[in-house]
């Protein structure tokens, strides 16, 4: 991550949200051999944020809505439904994707 979202992170009078869009993509990417050393933290991603203060983002019927609708050439499901769910809850994003930028939400790098 970078120095900003590290502090942004950090800071305590941030809320932090882990989009269930992202566990499912990390849980993927352990599985096809992409995060190898992901096997721990795959086997208790819900314990590890509760244990980090981070809160759980579910993925709603408004949330899919809109990640399907969004225009453009982006077309990985996962950065899809991210981008929606920042749209939808008014949430920053932490990513070094710029394409996020062309749709509007906060980005946190």
């Amino acid at each position: 991550m970078s120095r900003r979202a590290i502090e942004f992170v950090g800071d305590s009078e941030n809320a932090l949200f882990m989009s269930a869009a992202s566990a499912w993509e990390i849980a993927t990417k352990f599985r096809i051999g992409k995060l190898p050393s992901a096997a721990e933290f795959v086997e208790s991603i819900a314990d590890a944020l509760v244990a980090q203060g981070i809160d759980a983002l579910d993925v709603t019927v408004a949330h899919a809505q809109r990640a399907g609708l969004l225009p453009g050439p982006l077309r990985d499901p996962f950065d899809r439904l991210l981008i929606a769910q920042a749209q939808v809850e008014d949430l920053a994003l932490i990513s070094n994707e710029q394409l996020f930028d062309r749709y509007g939400v906060r980005r946190i790098w």
